[in-house]
């Protein structure tokens, strides 16, 4: 069998999964699995791209995602006149005294040699962090004593929606670039262990920092590219349209959305998909591969290795904040304690390794088929758990264990594809050629 073949009949099957889900049981079912399918497939690019061309192992995946979902709050959400007047123009401020200390610091550090060297770049240091605290801190609680339960926080821009996707991607490359000059020269396992504490951190700054983005108490209400349900129940147009379909009006409002997410979020795909795929028959492309195969023969031809490292590790990183912002846009909502390494990190890399680390078509394919899994199987779980006890009492212990243990099906099943995966075909379902 052809790989042109092969792959076709592999996305046909998830094709028509997707079909059966709206056949079989509900159309919005098959539609939120679309559009959740063709993020996730957007993340596993943006991983696949650091990974599978360049060898980069970055598990840091979830900070980024949550920075792309942070841009939407910065960048379409009205401004809080109030809260600027509070203590706006003081916060950023504060901000910009902090970094000045920091470059100050760095500066000592290169200028000065010695004991001076050391006691210069402390005393710069300590006198940054006073004076950053002396601003930042009551311009903070000036901005998060207005109105807290509504707002507390300085808002956005008040641009649309849709700018805030590239916004996402900016913001993420932004941090990126920073974790990168100082963990990319680590070794692979560092790497892995500095990418997961940073994005520990930003998600520990998105839930404190209630003046950024609410913190814990969340942003609800994100302005979308896609009209209300309620407006197009209240459309006259639209109801007789969705009459002569047969189509109740609450249904094929839900419908509407969906779909033209769909589309957006396709054009997306599609867009990053070619230009991948365009990245990886280049020069460039072959270039970074050949790193990854051997770093020393790569440095001995004369490429920077460091800088080509940080190039993907940036693009990569700046999709999956795409992606992020994506992912809040259709929720409407960002809730930084929703973001899990489990969900944002671990998943995405069984979707990387299932579909064919070094393959893009192999990403796009993991993407959607692990998501589906992991949207089916919580699903599944109880209704496998009653037929496997089926011959068993109802008041039996292990049968009780087994249908409470439902719930965990999910973390089951992910952990039994990648084992079954890495076993009968380590290089995924579309391996690299």
């Amino acid at each position: 069998m052809s790989d042109m073949m092969r792959n076709s009949l592999f996305f046909g099957a998830m094709a028509l999964l997707i079909i059966g889900e709206g056949m079989f049981v509900s159309w919005n079912s098959a539609l939120f699995i679309l559009n959740f399918g063709l993020i996730s497939a957007i993340l596993a690019l943006g991983v696949n791209l650091q990974w599978g061309f360049a060898g980069l192992f970055n598990v840091g995946v979830m900070g980024f995602v949550a920075l792309g979902g942070l841009a939407v709050v910065l960048t379409s959400m009205p401004p809080v006149g109030e809260a600027w007047n509070a203590g706006g123009v003081r916060v950023i401020a504060g901000l910009l005294i902090g970094a000045a200390s920091v470059v100050s610091a760095v500066f000592t550090y290169k200028k000065l040699a010695g004991r001076a060297r050391a006691i210069g770049t402390v005393a710069v240091l300590l006198v940054g962090f006073f004076l950053y605290r002396a601003v930042f801190d009551p311009a903070v609680q000036a901005i998060e004593a207005v109105n807290p339960a509504g707002t507390g926080y300085l808002g956005g821009l008040g641009l649309p929606v849709l700018l805030s996707w590239p916004v996402g991607g900016l913001l993420a490359a932004g941090a990126a670039w920073l974790v990168g000059k100082t963990a990319l020269g680590l070794r692979s396992d560092y790497l892995a262990i500095a990418t997961l504490g940073i994005a520990e951190i930003i998600i520990a700054v998105m839930k404190n920092e209630d003046w950024l983005a609410r913190g814990v108490k969340n942003v609800n209400g994100l302005p979308r590219p896609m009209p209300y349900e309620i407006d197009l129940q209240q459309s006259e147009s639209f109801i007789a349209t969705a009459q002569s379909l047969g189509i109740d009006p609450v249904t094929a409002s839900t419908l509407y959305v969906k779909l033209g997410y769909s589309v957006l979020f396709t054009a997306v795909l599609v867009l990053i998909l070619v230009a991948a795929q365009l990245a990886l028959h280049s020069p460039w492309g072959r270039m970074m591969r050949a790193i990854r195969d051997n770093e020393v023969a790569a440095e001995a031809m004369g490429k920077d290795v460091t800088r080509r490292h940080l190039q993907i590790f940036v693009l990569g990183s700046a999709i999956c904040g795409i992606a992020g912002a994506m992912m809040t846009t259709l929720d409407g909502q960002l809730t930084p304690g929703s973001y899990q390494p489990l969900r944002y990190t671990f998943l995405i890399w069984v979707m990387v390794i299932v579909g064919g680390s070094g393959n893009n078509l192999g990403a796009v394919l993991g993407g959607f088929l692990i998501f589906y899994l992991y949207t089916k199987v919580e699903v599944w779980g109880p209704d496998i758990m009653e037929f496997v006890t089926i011959g068993l009492a109802d008041d039996n212990a292990l049968k009780i264990h087994l249908i409470e243990s439902a719930a965990h099906m999910r973390l089951l099943t992910m952990g039994v594809i990648l084992l079954l995966v890495l076993r009968f075909s380590p290089r995924g379902l579309i391996p690299e050629k």
